[in-house]
């Protein structure tokens, strides 16, 4: 990428989460709640009053008293902005994912699990198709609902010479947060209170609660309190080149450890467990990159092959606003193989972005953990790369020159 380029597209970027966040303090400044009517009282009364304000603490909130039943008077949670038609974007760029299985294991039962792009329709990701073709003796697509998991399932009662190859066609835009709209309806009470329960995984009390609570201190609106958790998580992770895959995903070891090491899956994460710790409902989503980055190389493929293109990034729910994207993660993958230092503006300007912005050269599955695959009865922390087994055992990942199974992504329109 040119340096022209990357400044341009940076620029861009930093332009919005400018304005974002200019917005947020105008409307800080300006908007005042209205005082209810109060009957006179007398003078050393109000004088006791205005006393007793001065050093009162902010109420706490914590997964089991979460922002969602009692949001803070005149912060973004209750002073919402005014609702406006849903606009769609008008750029989208639509990505051919194809993965290939061949196995050669005469005699043995093979079957495999491969996630699958969520088939709900966003504004910043529609599926437009899956088409397969192979010997499989029995192949099809299961869903769970609330996107929790969409898997294509495959079982071959010999492996001698199994195939299958996968072709999927998906749209995206470039997704953002935009602090002066409020365009979608509030999601399912159900749905809430699951992002604010600890997974095997990701707790959501103890060192999670402890650490949000001093993070957050005395600021009151969430959206100021999210930021600080997101710029203490970019500030003090460091991202893992030699971790396996997405990483492990055990946040409770972090934690009680103090190491904040690791890859997407850890980062984020932590993310979304400091969030729960001080309730606010949050998320990991999973998917897989699916091209080049415009902000920084090592954010996006250097070329078609996307078999370890798999990648997490996370999202926190606000009253009024919906669920915001954020990707930690990222930031302290850029330090990390950009060889940029914490003060680097090239950073400080990537880490301005990645709170409230996807670059959509990434493609969501879903977003479930703790799950059990249709018809295997092992619990999986997470689910993110083909899971294939053999005589009921797992096959492995691939590797380079004698892979089972590969994954290439190219980007065939917009």
């Amino acid at each position: 990428m040119k340096r022209r380029d990357f400044l341009a597209s940076t620029a861009l970027f930093s332009l919005f989460a400018g304005d974002a966040l200019a917005d947020t303090k105008k409307k800080a400044s300006t908007t005042k709640k209205k005082p209810a009517a109060k009957p006179k009282k007398k003078p050393q009364t109000a004088t006791r009053k205005v006393s007793t304000s001065a050093t009162a603490t902010p109420s706490v909130h914590s997964a089991s008293n979460p922002l969602i039943d009692n949001p803070p008077d005149g912060t973004s949670a209750s002073r919402l902005p005014p609702v406006r038609a849903q606009e769609l974007p008008a750029e989208w760029q639509t990505y051919q994912i194809i993965t290939t299985l061949r196995l050669n294991a005469p005699g043995k039962h093979a079957r495999l699990w491969l996630p699958l792009p969520s088939s709900r329709e966003t504004t910043y990701q529609r599926t437009v198709s899956h088409t397969w073709q192979g010997n499989s003796q029995n192949t099809g697509i299961q869903r769970e609902p609330d996107e929790r998991l969409e898997v294509l399932h495959c079982e071959w009662n010999d492996g001698a010479n199994a195939t299958l190859q996968v072709v999927t066609t998906v749209s995206t835009a470039d997704r953002h947060f935009d602090i002066t709209r409020r365009t979608v309806a509030p999601d399912r009470d159900d749905i809430l209170r699951a992002n604010l329960r600890a997974s095997n995984r990701i707790p959501n009390d103890g060192p999670a609660r402890s650490l949000g609570e001093s993070i957050v201190g005395r600021i009151r609106d969430p959206i100021a309190q999210v930021k600080a958790i997101y710029d203490w998580v970019c500030e003090n992770s460091i991202y893992d080149p030699n971790a396996p895959g997405c990483g492990i995903g055990d946040v409770r070891e972090l934690l009680y450890s103090g190491r904040y090491m690791g890859r997407s899956a850890d980062i984020n994460g932590l993310f979304v467990a400091i969030c729960r710790g001080i309730g606010i409902p949050a998320r990991c989503v999973f998917g897989i990159r699916t091209g080049p980055s415009r902000l920084f190389r090592s954010l996006g493929l250097r070329s078609d092959d996307a078999s370890q293109g798999q990648h997490v990034r996370a999202e926190f729910y606000l009253p009024g606003y919906g669920w915001i994207p954020v990707d930690p993660s990222d930031v302290c993958r850029a330090a990390s193989y950009e060889v940029l230092s914490r003060n680097d503006p090239r950073l400080q300007s990537l880490k301005r972005v990645l709170f409230g912005v996807w670059e959509m050269n990434w493609v969501a599955f879903h977003n479930g953990t703790d799950l059990q695959l249709p018809g295997d009865g092992k619990l999986l922390p997470f689910f993110i790369q083909p899971e294939l087994l053999v005589d009921g055992k797992p096959a492995g990942e691939p590797k380079i020159g004698e892979r089972i199974w590969s994954i290439s992504a190219r980007r065939i329109a917009g």
